[in-house]
């Protein structure tokens, strides 16, 4: 399926896993560039949105060791969001506000309730707010410095009032920076420290180091004439290599397929290390893969068309909530990865390709979904 994949230039290659129980099968096909070497899967990945399962995670760790709390304010680290004004409703002119009857809380944040986040239908005087400002979410990596984006952002009203509503994106970016600011260091420092290290992922960051550069394969998206577009160069350079001159705690992560897997272990495994000792707690690793949205955020306006048949929405992970994978718990990344882990079957599925998400993506993912199910 995935050679035939190459074969239609829906990606110029990819490497994937297959993980039942520990039994475990890799693949690799076609080239990161159209005539270049073989994939491998050494390489170094733009993850994009599978970072924020590996936020969650973070986060909890801190609720672990009683550093903050999901009913904390983020005010309280964040005073950029304190006094929030609130859209009267979906289509609501900017100025046509009331004020948030509480806080944005950290739970929030992790079910993408805080009321900051993407408009699906990028037509609302709200989502051209936020295209105005600089901060509608996309493809392209952060050029803004985190501190600057999260003032940028608390210009704007809240789609909804905190916690009850659904807006996909910022909230994790805002997580980022939240996590940034409770630990004092740069988040890059404080993930190393007590995510990266302890999960044995080596090479998972927001930056790749300059000496690993050429691990680092071409980006691509699909052009007007179903051909592929280069995006960003092989060795990419900008942000992606080499420690950035901003602050990128609201950006996203760098990774590998296996330290994917060893993070996707982790919570098949119930939140142990990989020598079997404890880290996130099985209370943790529950909430996080659960559904956690309640019925009535999940409207029509609130996401794509269609997500919510079927589909729950933990702490940084969708979560099937209906037959045949019900429990069935993963994300994508914008870049052309996912990842799925089903607790029923103890089956973890891997798939990084560096092909922006379209039609042509989305379709080889459901695909290689239900080919490794």
């Amino acid at each position: 399926m995935l050679e035939r994949a190459v074969a239609d230039r829906v990606m110029p290659g990819a490497v994937a896993l297959v993980d039942r129980g520990g039994a475990v099968d890799r693949y690799a096909v076609g080239s990161w560039a159209p005539g270049g070497p073989p994939a491998d899967d050494t390489a170094i990945v733009r993850i994009q949105s599978m970072t924020k399962p590996i936020t969650a995670a973070a986060t909890l760790r801190l609720v672990q060791a009683g550093r903050l709390a999901l009913d904390d304010p983020v005010q309280r680290w964040l005073p950029e969001l304190a006094d929030r004004q609130v859209l009267r409703g979906y289509d609501a002119d900017l100025d046509d506000v009331v004020p948030a009857d509480r806080p944005i809380q950290v739970r929030d944040l992790l079910v993408c309730g805080s009321g900051y986040g993407m408009d699906a239908s990028g037509a609302t005087p709200y989502a051209q707010a936020l295209r105005a400002a600089g901060v509608e979410a996309g493809p392209d990596p952060v050029t803004i410095d985190a501190a600057d984006w999260l003032g940028r952002l608390a210009g704007l009203p809240l789609a909804h009032q905190p916690g009850r509503g659904f807006r996909y994106h910022h909230s994790f970016a805002i997580l980022g920076i939240l996590l940034s600011r409770v630990v004092g260091m740069r988040l890059q420092e404080h993930l190393a420290a007590d995510v990266f290290g302890p999960l044995g992922m080596v090479d998972t960051g927001f930056w790749v180091p300059t000496e690993q550069a050429h691990r680092l394969p071409p980006a691509y998206r699909h052009g007007d004439d179903d051909g592929l577009v280069e995006t960003e160069p092989a060795a990419g350079g900008g942000i992606w290599v080499g420690e950035p001159a901003i602050d990128v705690a609201h950006n996203e992560l760098v990774s590998t397929l296996a330290d994917v897997h060893r993070f996707a272990v982790m919570l098949r495994d119930g939140g142990r290390r990989p020598d079997g000792t404890p880290w996130l707690s099985q209370d943790s690793v529950r909430a996080m893969t659960s559904d956690q949205v309640a019925p009535e955020a999940k409207t029509p306006e609130s996401f794509f068309p269609g997500f919510w048949a079927g589909t729950g929405w933990g702490y940084g992970v969708c979560v099937r909530t209906e037959p045949p994978h019900e429990g069935r718990f993963g994300w994508s990344g914008g870049q052309g990865t996912d990842f799925f882990v089903d607790p029923q079957t103890g089956t973890i599925a891997i798939l990084l390709s560096q092909v922006e998400l379209g039609r042509p993506m989305w379709e080889l993912i459901n695909a290689f979904q239900e080919a490794a199910s």
